[in-house]
């Protein structure tokens, strides 16, 4: 069984717990919060998360906030993190194909709980391409 690591906001939280119910015949989640839907601040958790995917500990993650821009924004500053924002599952896809993209950011504000779980099975169904795109994601560090 595949290990994700996942978080969110307070404003991710609900899909968050959606997403793990769903998947959790499919993937073994390791939570690093936040536990309710009380107001806390989005960087606090997608650092978390971005530094276990960073330190190899999980090889990709899931981060969910109001827009997911915030929590992508605080992901992509650490080194080897290329946190994807995707509102649908072709992007998602994309993300994966085109961008070996390591952490899923979904904007649980914009999104319902279907397209969720679509965007879900596709960055987990996917793989990287390689070939032209390894050429560009090797640039995308600085």
């Amino acid at each position: 069984m595949q290990k994700i690591v996942i978080g969110s906001d307070h404003a991710g939280y609900e899909m968050k717990e959606k997403i793990k119910k769903a998947f959790s015949a499919r993937y073994e989640f390791t939570d690093k919060g936040t536990f309710s839907a009380d107001s806390v601040d989005y960087p606090d958790y997608a650092h978390q998360v971005a530094l276990s995917v960073e330190s190899g500990e999980f090889e990709k993650g899931i981060l969910l906030c109001g827009s997911g821009n915030g929590v992508a924004m605080a992901a992509n500053k650490h080194h080897g993190i290329r946190a994807a924002l995707c509102w649908t599952p072709e992007i998602a896809e994309l993300a994966r194909q085109h961008n070996n993209a390591n952490i899923l950011c979904i904007p649980a504000r914009f999104v319902d709980d279907k397209t969720a779980f679509e965007i879900v099975e596709r960055f987990f169904e996917f793989v990287f391409e390689g070939g032209r795109h390894q050429r560009r994601v090797d640039k995308i560090d600085c």
